[in-house]
């Protein structure tokens, strides 16, 4: 059990216990989890609270208090997040919590442009549920990514910066020199700029069996769902720096970790592979896909292929966890701005989008390093640039300038 307040209970095959885990998890809550399927007093337990009923997933907070069925608005409501912000019009509306994000957000404010921040998710974006960075700069021994995450966050409200979170965005719009925002809740906003920094997802293997077993023993975070598999074996998909990092970090609950990669050869830094091959308890096999995942309502089994042989197995963790490689999250932009094959927003070298006064900054960018540092680097770059561009369109505001 986790040291948490608020317990889950649910199975592994219900779709609104996967979502209302995933919820908490992106706001980094900690929760106890309660497979019914597995406990019969976790059974017993949901059936007295629901008059007989076996409704999950039914979520219990420290006042005692009960959820069932809930919406993620009504997890937010609960919880003391608000889904609206406190006015309609901005400065500066930027889109993703983030490392860019953040760093972009406090550089504004600090100049006097009011500024607000959507985010979806919990602040960080990936970074934010990252085990440990080790490559930051000016932390010799590394930090954990929530750690730097809830600074950057208290750094740019601390900055007049305000958050409105657990809020997707689903549209954005020109209205003559106004960029008009519309979350999730139904809710617009208006700025004269925006800033995209809706950073990326993890990319999906797209076997068969995947779709349905996501959250069911399919993973993309180990930080978050690591904690789950104490004690048994695991199954990493990828072998670059990332996969082989949570790889690690997945060996302080997992019995055994083995890292599959398509390739001859790991495709993280030296000093990644070197711990890999020297830990006792990962196994690295090179040379191997991923062809099915099997299961109903529940991963049991993975049948894995040998590219150099053909042969094929049938592997039985107690989950896997995907690293591949990353997809931009610009879905509700492909009618609105340029984007590349990829699907990433191209921006001039001012960091400006096809439409003027929309700029973009971190992993969402064509052409950004997927990295914090640099992250952290383009969203000062962009605020700067759109300081230069509201200074252009509304003229001499007073900024304070002392970046």
């Amino acid at each position: 059990m986790l040291d948490a307040k608020i317990t889950v209970y649910g199975a592994p095959w219900c779709p609104d216990c996967r979502r209302s885990k995933q919820f908490l998890g992106e706001q980094r809550i900690p929760f106890n989890w309660v497979d019914i399927d597995q406990d019969q007093e976790g059974r017993e337990y949901v059936q007295r609270a629901n008059e007989g009923r076996q409704i999950i997933p039914t979520i219990v907070f420290e006042d005692g208090s009960i959820l069932v069925e809930p919406s993620n608005a009504d997890l937010a409501a609960k919880l003391g997040i608000s889904p609206k912000a406190k006015r309609e019009y901005y400065d500066l509306i930027v889109v993703g919590g983030g490392p860019a994000g953040l760093t972009a957000a406090l550089y504004a404010a600090r100049e006097g442009i009011e500024t607000l921040i959507i985010e979806r998710s919990g602040l960080g974006g990936q970074a934010g549920t990252t085990e440990m960075i080790e490559n930051y700069p000016g932390f010799v021994d590394g930090i954990g990514g929530p750690a730097l995450a809830d600074a950057m966050g208290a750094q740019a409200v601390r900055f007049g910066v305000e958050i409105l979170p657990a809020q997707s965005v689903t549209r954005l719009e020109v209205q003559d020199d106004y960029k008009m925002i519309r979350t999730e809740a139904g809710d617009e906003y208006c700025a004269k700029a925006v800033l995209l920094t809706t950073g990326s997802r993890y990319r999906r293997l797209n076997v068969p069996g995947e779709e349905d077993l996501i959250g069911a023993g399919i993973h993309f975070c180990a930080t978050c769902d690591g904690p789950f598999y104490k004690g048994q074996d695991v199954v990493v998909v990828g072998g670059g720096n990332s996969g082989v990092e949570e790889g690690l970090f997945l060996t302080k609950f997992a019995n055994k970790v083995t890292v599959l990669e398509m390739r001859d050869r790991l495709g993280a830094s030296q000093i990644l592979r070197e711990k890999a091959d020297s830990h006792p308890q990962m196994e690295i096999r090179l040379n191997t896909i991923v062809e099915e995942f099997r299961g109903n309502g529940k991963l049991s089994s993975v049948v894995v292929k040998a590219t150099d042989t053909g042969e094929t197995e049938e592997l039985t963790p107690g989950a896997v966890f995907i690293f591949i490689g990353l997809d931009p999250n610009t879905a509700f932009l492909k009618d609105t701005l340029d984007l590349n094959q990829w699907g990433s927003i191209e921006t001039s070298q001012t960091m400006e989008t096809s439409i003027p006064g929309i700029f973009a900054a971190g992993d969402v960018r064509a052409g950004s390093t997927k990295q914090v540092a640099s992250a952290v680097g383009e969203g000062a770059a962009a605020a700067l640039m759109i300081r230069q561009y509201l200074e252009k369109t509304e003229g001499s505001r007073g900024y304070k300038g002392d970046a």
